[in-house]
This record gives structure tokens, sequence and C-alpha cells, in this order.
């Protein structure tokens, strides 16, 4: 890891605020939004995906629902790539893939249009943060049901005590901030 990467990295986990007994008792949630409302940080966080990705042949950004949309289309702008968007069940108006998953705190089904990504595409998935894995998984899930191919999975943040990497091992995972 590079000094500057590494300067970086703790200047955006210095703005990373802790919230505790959200969204229930005994969670410790990892509040980005400090990040988001300072220009220079979330240019940052940006920038730092951008160029791990600018030279990996990445056909395509996969957002999922509803933080990674955030990082999601301003890397896929950056890039000048396309972006697709994973999203709960419910949320998509045409005929969409469906995948089933748990999560920390409990289970859902995660959606993706079934023409968003073309055949042996190369994709980036990206999402706010890493916890157990399931969420990302399923989004992997969704992608490789297209037929597509996941270059890697990005995060911002990854709580490395849940061990989501290791649900992960079939993928590449790259997180900016480890807990």
């Amino acid at each position: 890891m590079s000094t500057q990467f590494k300067s970086a990295m703790e200047r955006l986990k210095a703005s990373v605020r802790d919230v505790p007994d959200f969204p229930k008792k005994g969670i410790i949630f990892k509040d980005i939004t400090p990040i988001l409302a300072n220009g220079q940080l979330f240019r940052l966080a940006v920038t730092i995906f951008a160029e791990r990705y600018q030279r990996k042949s990445v056909e395509k950004i996969v957002a999922i629902d509803a933080r990674g949309f955030i990082f999601g289309g301003a890397l896929a702008h950056y890039l000048g790539i396309g972006l697709t968007i994973v999203r709960k069940k419910g949320k998509l108006p045409y005929t969409s893939h469906h995948e089933d998953y748990e999560l920390e705190y409990g289970q859902g089904t995660l959606e993706m249009h079934v023409d968003s990504v073309e055949k042996h595409q190369r994709v980036v998935i990206i999402d706010d943060l890493l916890a157990t894995g399931g969420t990302a998984e399923a989004a992997a899930k969704l992608v490789e049901q297209c037929g597509g191919e996941v270059v890697e999975l990005a995060f911002l943040v990854e709580l490395g005590f849940l061990k989501g990497r290791y649900r992960l091992a079939k993928y590449p995972v790259f997180s900016i901030i480890n807990y």
C-alpha cells in the first residue's frame, strides 16, 4: 500500500461517524454521510475507485441499492461507461432476475433487469459497505445470471470482523476503509 493511498484512506476513515444502536440495538452503524457532505472527500473516494479501474477494461458499473448508487453513478461517469442498478424487490419496472439473500440483520431479495448486463461484459459491482457479504453475493449472482463477468466487488467501507470477504472468496474484493 502506497503512502499516498494510506494517507487518503486515513482521511476518509477519520470522517466516518459511528452511530450506536442503529438500525437496531447492538449494531454500530458506520455513517458515511460526512464523506458525502464534503466535496473534497467524496471526490477523493471516487478518484481512488476510478484510478483502480480505469486500466482494467471494465465495461459497466453495477451499483447496489441505495448508497451504492451514489458511488456507482459517479464512478461510471468518471470512467465514461454505463451504469446498471441492483434494486430491492418490486422497485424495477421491467422483466428482472431476482436473488434472495441474507444480511447481518434480516433477509431480502434483490433484482436486476434481465438485459442490463450483456454476456461476457466485464463489470465492477460497487456498494458503500461490506458487512456479511450477502447483498454483494446476491448482486454478483444477478450479474452472472445475465452472463456477465464480475471483475471485482468494490466498497468504501469493509467491516472485516464480520468476515464478508470470506463469503465472497470466489470474487476479488477491494475496499478503501477497513475496520
